[in-house]
């Protein structure tokens, strides 16, 4: 008994130590209000990048490159509003009418990423964490 009573008291002192350490810890919130240019530019690149994906060029060259569309417009719709914009902003600087292979290489590419991420399963040839 008094064994026991020699560890539990200094353990009980530390964990109550380590409660009022971590209570003292209060994150500061940011916010801010967004605006409506904003809002309006990000729905507009999305739906730029989605017209973009609904041509039938882009369609082939991605069923040349062994991904179905529909999943790749999936994948896309999920994209964080930067990585639209980073699209769309590669949609722009493209050439009229030329190089539909670097703008399908480009989405090939994110998806890639994404997958190795972890964040999407596009790709059977990319090795998957064992957790998922």
């Amino acid at each position: 008994m008094e064994i026991t009573r020699r560890f539990v008291k200094p353990l009980t002192y530390a964990v109550t130590v380590c409660f009022v350490f971590l209570s003292c810890y209060v994150p500061a919130a940011n916010a801010a209000i967004v605006g409506t240019e904003s809002l309006l530019e990000t729905e507009a690149n999305r739906a730029k990048v989605g017209v973009f994906l609904a041509r039938k060029d882009v369609q082939q060259q991605f069923v040349k490159q062994g991904i179905d569309p529909e999943q790749a417009l999936a994948r896309i719709n999920r994209l964080t509003d930067a990585e639209v914009d980073l699209l769309a902003n590669k949609i722009d600087s493209m050439p009229a009418g030329g190089d539909i292979v670097g703008a399908a290489v480009f989405i090939f590419l994110v998806l890639l990423v994404t997958d190795l991420l972890g964040l999407t399963d596009v790709f059977p040839f990319v090795k998957k964490p064992a957790n998922r």
